[in-house]
């Protein structure tokens, strides 16, 4: 038996040691050269949206904001029954905004259109395409896993916490995370309007849901 084989047949038998919250056994996307099974996942698999608040003076004149990237690519690579290591790449300028929430009026197409040129700015999408997270320590949890690293936006790179929960559907692994992330740690400064009576709270937060089926 090649070692391609006999690792596919690894995780056939794994799918049946994990059949609780938290353990996820692998469909096996592909095997590397080591024997780890990885997984990929990307937009087709779920979404990844971002949740946007309003402060000032004029807060109640704003919309609160939902985001999606449309375009991102995660991988997760497995080492025996447990993940070794997780990435995640967003395209920036996938951004796209979905709606609006409270305000005076109902958010127009042709405010969407100003919202997600000045997110893009803000951003600085041209000279920083993507946003990445790389998991350097992956732990177990009571709902998943705990997943720590570097953070990457707008070329600068804090620590970031992020706990994933995974459910068992039967036929597939349902995997989600809410996290917040703080705008001005990494040099993105919310827009205003009005001299600051009413701008985008410098907190935001980020959610991720999708699916992977099993074998």
């Amino acid at each position: 038996m090649d070692r391609r084989t006999a690792a596919l047949a690894s995780c056939r038998r794994l799918r049946g040691l994990g059949a609780g919250t938290g353990a996820l056994p692998d469909r096996p996307d592909r095997v590397t050269e080591h024997n780890g099974v990885v997984w990929t996942l990307d937009a087709s698999d779920g979404e990844l949206l971002v949740h946007t608040g309003v402060t000032g003076r004029a807060a109640r004149m704003g919309h609160r904001l939902t985001i999606a990237m449309r375009q991102w690519h995660s991988t997760v690579t497995w080492a025996g029954d447990e993940p070794a290591a997780a990435e995640l790449a967003v395209d920036v300028n996938s951004l796209d905004v979905l709606r609006g929430e409270g305000g005076v009026t109902p958010l127009s197409g042709a405010e969407k259109s100003l919202v997600r040129s000045n997110a893009l700015r803000s951003l600085g999408a041209e000279r920083f395409p993507q946003i990445n997270f790389a998991a350097e320590d992956i732990a177990k949890s009571a709902d998943g896993y705990r997943l720590t690293g570097p953070l990457q936006i707008r070329g600068k790179t804090r620590k970031q916490v992020i706990d994933l929960g995974t459910t068992d559907l039967g036929e597939s692994w349902q995997m989600s995370a809410r996290v917040t992330v703080r705008q001005s740690d990494f040099g993105v400064k919310p827009y205003s309007l009005l001299m600051g009576s009413l701008k985008v709270a410098d907190e935001v937060t980020v959610s991720f849901a999708a699916h992977h089926a099993k074998g």
